[in-house]
């Protein structure tokens, strides 16, 4: 049930009455008169609206990006084990969320999991993040990674 909101005009045009006749000045919560706490709000609610110009920083551009590609497909040698190579990672991929999602049904596996994944990352939090030293160490660990991987 919603209460009918009337306004003072349409009370006046009913009873014959001025505004301030038919009412008793209303308190808010704060004490202030009603009327002066409602002046006060419209006037908050001035605000101006500025358009900008937006910036580059964070966009893409989609032409160097294409130009990119074209550039780097153009220097491979043997394309066709790199798409054996990229349908094969897509397949790995479907495969390993179908897989997920059966284990998803077993009851209590999902929270077994979490469990472990919780587990995990306080071991890698403490073992890796937690003081200087191991975290120089996970970088030198990365660093010799990424050698291997490049070369």
């Amino acid at each position: 049930m919603a209460a009918q909101v009337v306004s003072c005009r349409a009370v006046v045009a009913r009873a014959a009455l001025p505004c301030s006749a038919g009412r008793v000045a209303r308190k808010s919560f704060i004490g202030a008169p009603l009327a002066q706490q409602q002046q006060a709000v419209r006037a908050q609610r001035k605000f101006a609206v500025r358009a900008e110009v937006p910036t580059r920083e964070g966009q893409v551009d989609v032409d160097e990006l294409v130009k990119d590609l074209q550039t780097k497909w153009d220097r491979v040698e043997n394309k066709t084990s790199v798409i054996v190579y990229g349908a094969g990672g897509i397949v790995v991929l479907w495969l390993a969320g179908t897989i997920v999602g059966a284990l998803n049904g077993i009851p209590l596996l999902p929270k077994a999991f979490e469990l472990v994944g919780l587990g995990y990352t306080a071991w890698f939090t403490y073992r890796y993040l937690l003081f200087k030293s191991s975290r120089e160490e996970l970088v030198e660990d990365i660093e010799s990674l990424k050698k291997k991987i490049s070369s």
